[in-house]
């Protein structure tokens, strides 16, 4: 198997996967795979939507992501984790069009740099609130 991957620094440390066989998908922000060692525990976060501490929500789809991904790294940082240790994003878009795939790319190679998480976009017609465009859930390696 021919692969783009890094070589782990730590125990905890994810190698990517890209098969140069395939399209490379980072520059959609995400990998094709991640392999997780056999001695991780890992912590599965639930979807983090857009809203701010007090609750309050923006109209503006780009807000709601920004707000969204620094609360994933909230989570991240409360679990004593790195964002590298992510190694699986699902994200939830309502009514996902390509207009929107730039700014979802952006916040994510903000949040991962070079280390991107295998992700899976999904479009939805709603979320659990009406005024929620964006949620994004994680699966994060610990130890």
């Amino acid at each position: 198997m021919t692969s783009q991957s890094q070589t782990p620094a730590a125990s905890v440390t994810p190698v990517i996967v890209n098969p140069s066989r395939l399209h490379d998908p980072t520059p959609n922000g995400y990998s094709t795979a991640v392999i997780t060692p056999a001695s991780g525990r890992l912590a599965f976060i639930s979807g983090q939507g857009g809203q701010d501490q007090t609750g309050a929500l923006s109209s503006d789809f780009g807000e709601q992501v920004k707000q969204a991904y620094a609360n994933l790294a909230a989570v991240i940082d409360a679990l004593g984790a790195r964002p590298d240790q992510v190694v699986k994003l699902t994200v939830f878009v309502v009514d996902h069009d390509m207009t929107k795939l730039g700014v979802l790319t952006e916040n994510v190679t903000r949040m991962f740099g070079g280390k991107l998480p295998a992700q899976t976009l999904v479009s939805v017609p709603k979320l659990a609130i009406d005024p929620m465009l964006f949620e994004v859930e994680a699966v994060v390696l610990l130890d």
